[in-house]
C-alpha cells in the first residue's frame, strides 16, 4: 500500500500530538512520498499534559515536553512548516492555503489542528494579567506570572474548576500562592465525574487551602492597566494579581468553514478517521468520531486519544481501512493523587464506589442501565488495565460485587471458556 503512494504528497496540518503521531506512523508503515507537517506554533510537537503541572512548578524543564528533536524529523524526511498557520482549504484543487499566502498541494490530508482556549465573554476580559493555558507559550507566560505573584505574596483567581483549573490550582498551592477558584456549576468536575465524586475533589482542594466557590460566575474583570479584581454574580469583589481562564476549549476548525468539510463542534469523521471529502482525514482534539461502545459521536480532548487516533488515521491514509475503536483514557495529577479515567460517559444512572472517598485509593464506576461505561481510578494504577477490559467487554456487573474491594475486578470479566 505504501509503495503505491511513493510519488504522492501527504500533508498533516497541526503539529500536535495527533499530527506528530500520524507523521511517525506514516514513515513506520513505509510511506516514502513527500511528508509535510504544518504547525501554527513555532515549536516542534510537544506534550500538553505537563503544561498545567510540572512546567508551572518548575519540576518539568521545557525541553522535556518535546516529543522529538529536529534531527528526528530531518532523518525521517519530514518537511516542517512551523510558525505557519493554515487559513483555508481548496478541496477542488487539493490545496491548503497558508497564512503566508502560499498554497500547499496534497494527495492526502490529515487535519490535526487541535483546539483553542475558550474566552470569557465579560467586560475587562482582555486586560493584561488575564491569561489562558493551551500552548507552551501560554504555560511559560503563566509560570513566570505565578512565580512573580508568589514572590510578591499576591493572589490568583481561576475561572473554571475543570481539570485545567484544578491542576493549576494545585500548582499554585505547591508554589505557596493563594488561589480562589470560581465555578459556575454546583459541583467541581460535575459534568465528567458527577456530584458525589466532584464533592470529594472539592474537599481535597479545600483541604490544601484552595478557596473554591461553586455556583459562582464572573460578571466582570476590574482594572485599568491590568487586572486587579473580579466581580462575581454573588456580589463579591475578589482582588487578584492574575486571572487564569480555564473554561474549556473550542475545536480549531474555523479555517475549514465553507470548504465542504462537514463540521459539527469539530470535524466529523467516520470510524476510519475519514471526513466526507475523499482523501481528507482528521484526528485528535478537533475530530468528532463515532464511539463504538455507545454509538454516539464524541470529540475527546485527551492526549492518549490524540496519540492513538493520529496513528490510526495514518494507517487509513494509506488505505488500510482499520476502524478506530479505543477505550478512552486520560489522567490528572493533583497533590498526591493520580486520577485515571477510562471509558466515556456523559450520562449515567448509577455510580458505584469501590472504596470510600475521601479515603484514597478508590474507584468510581459509572453505569447506565446496568452496563459499565466508565470508571475513575484514584491511586489505583494497577486496576486501570482491568477496568479497560471490563468496559470493552460491555459488562453488566453485579453492583455489590463491583463495590466489594475483596472481589477481584478480573473475576467480573466474561468467562471466555477454556
Amino acid at each position: 500500500m505504501a509503495s503505491a503512494t511513493a510519488n504522492q504528497t501527504f500533508v498533516v496540518v497541526g503539529a500536535s500530538m495527533a499530527g506528530a503521531s500520524a507523521v511517525e506512523e506514516l514513515r513506520r508503515a513505509g510511506f516514502t512520498g513527500r511528508l509535510v507537517l504544518v504547525g501554527a506554533e513555532p515549536h516542534l510537537p510537544y506534550e500538553r499534559p505537563p503544561l498545567s503541572k510540572g512546567v508551572l512548578t518548575g519540576a518539568t524543564p521545557d525541553t522535556r515536553v518535546f516529543l522529538r528533536d529536529a534531527a528526528f524529523y530531518a532523518a525521517q524526511q519530514v518537511d516542517l512548516l512551523l510558525g505557519t498557520a493554515a487559513v483555508g482549504l481548496d478541496t477542488a484543487r487539493r490545496e491548503v492555503l497558508l497564512a503566508s499566502g502560499a498554497r500547499l498541494r496534497f494527495d492526502r490530508l490529515l487535519i490535526a489542528t487541535g483546539g483553542q482556549a475558550r474566552r470569557l465573554a465579560v467586560p475587562g476580559a482582555d486586560l493584561p494579567g488575564v491569561l489562558e493555558l493551551r500552548t507552551l507559550d501560554d504555560a511559560r507566560a503563566l509560570r513566570d506570572a505565578l512565580h512573580d505573584v508568589a514572590a510578591r505574596g499576591g493572589r490568583v483567581v481561576i475561572a473554571g474548576a475543570g481539570f485545567i483549573g484544578a491542576e493549576v490550582a494545585a500548582a499554585c498551592r505547591q508554589l505557596g500562592v493563594a488561589v480562589t477558584v470560581l465555578e459556575v456549576l454546583p459541583a467541581m468536575l460535575g459534568r465528567v465525574l458527577g456530584a458525589e465524586v466532584g464533592a470529594f475533589c472539592a474537599q481535597i482542594h479545600r483541604a490544601h487551602g484552595v478557596d473554591l466557590r461553586l455556583g459562582e460566575a464572573i460578571m466582570a474583570v476590574r482594572g485599568s492597566a491590568r487586572v486587579t479584581a473580579v466581580a462575581t454574580a454573588a456580589g463579591a469583589e475578589l482582588a487578584c494579581d492574575l486571572l487564569l481562564v480555564g473554561v474549556g476549549m473550542l475545536p480549531a476548525d474555523e479555517w475549514l468553514r465553507d470548504t465542504g468539510v462537514a463540521l459539527e463542534d469539530g470535524v466529523l469523521v467516520d470510524e476510519y478517521c475519514a471526513t466526507n471529502v475523499p482523501g481528507i482525514f482528521a484526528a485528535g482534539d478537533v475530530a468528532r468520531w463515532p464511539y463504538q461502545l455507545t454509538g454516539e459521536r464524541v470529540r475527546l480532548e485527551h492526549e492518549d486519544n490524540a496519540l492513538r487516533q493520529g496513528a490510526a488515521a495514518a494507517r487509513n491514509m494509506l488505505g488500510e481501512r482499520l476502524p478506530y475503536t479505543p477505550v478512552p483514557y486520560f489522567w490528572s495529577d493533583v497533590y498526591d493523587l493520580k486520577m485515571q479515567y477510562v471509558g466515556h460517559a456523559t450520562t449515567w444512572d448509577q455510580v458505584v464506589l469501590r472504596g470510600q472517598p475521601p479515603v484514597a485509593p478508590f474507584i468510581a464506576c459509572y453505569l447506565r442501565q446496568g452496563r459499565l461505561l466508565a470508571a475513575l481510578a484514584v491511586n489505583q494504577v494497577r486496576e486501570v488495565a482491568t477496568l479497560k477490559r471490563l468496559i470493552a467487554a460491555r459488562v453488566t456487573p453485579d453492583p455489590a460485587a463491583l463495590a466489594d474491594a475483596a472481589v477481584p475486578l478480573k473475576s467480573l470479566l466474561p468467562d471466555r471458556g477454556p
